[in-house]
């Protein structure tokens, strides 16, 4: 599913900004006051799609906005988007909504229940991950973080171009779709999606990274909407 219109070229963009925990807020919040961009509102959900999707929905029952972004820290799939780096999504995909089979994992889509992605407005996606310096493909919404070498061979198997995967996304852009408006991901990477080993995550530089890349963002969101495609 395509994400809703953008705004007429030229026209502000006020943002929503969707993070699942404090930190992440305030990195946000950070680089977006470095920047001097005070049309947005940065919230924290809480973690996992659910979560997302309901504080994202009530925000936009409450208020207008011409973007969304689901936004923070999250899994680098290895050799795209190592530790510290920036993925932006060039759709954001529920990678484990849909029925474990014999014959291996079935999409929910495929099952006639729904859809497992959204893409982002692709000019806008693609300008923004090339300010931003980011890996750009897949980001996969998962409601457990991957912590094996099998799980995360079985995920690129059936994504080979994602870049990364986080816990919010998916419901982020549901509700935004709900809402008819455009809906971005971004993420920066703490830890490379495989075995789990705390103590090679980088969490406090992938929070500087969060705050740089939203130090960026307003000038990469001056893109020619009426472009898109």
């Amino acid at each position: 599913m395509t994400s809703g219109p953008l705004p007429p070229a030229g026209a502000p963009h006020r943002l929503l900004v969707v993070t699942a925990v404090a930190v992440e807020r305030d990195a946000v919040a950070a680089g977006l006051h470095l920047a001097g961009h005070t049309a947005a509102d940065v919230i924290a959900a809480g973690a996992g799609p659910a979560a997302a999707a309901a504080a994202t929905a009530t925000a936009l029952a409450r208020g207008s906005y011409s973007l969304v972004i689901s936004a923070g820290i999250g899994g680098g799939f290895a050799p795209a988007a190592p530790v510290g780096t920036v993925a932006v999504a060039e759709s954001i995909v529920a990678a484990d909504l849909g029925a474990q089979t014999a014959e291996g994992f079935v999409p929910i889509a495929d099952l006639g229940f729904g859809t497992s992605q959204h893409r982002p407005p692709a000019a806008l996606s693609r300008s923004v991950a090339a300010a931003l310096g980011a890996a750009y493909g897949p980001v996969l919404t998962v409601s457990t973080v991957t912590g094996s070498a099998e799980r995360a061979a079985e995920l690129t198997g059936r994504h080979p171009d994602a870049v990364a995967e986080a816990m919010e996304g998916f419901g982020v852009a549901e509700a935004a779709a709900a809402g008819g408006v455009p809906v971005l991901e971004i993420r920066t990477v703490s830890n490379t999606v495989g075995p789990r080993d705390r103590a090679a995550w980088r969490i406090g530089e992938a929070l500087a990274a969060l705050t740089t890349a939203f130090g960026k963002l307003p000038a990469a969101l001056e893109v020619e909407a009426g472009h898109d495609d």
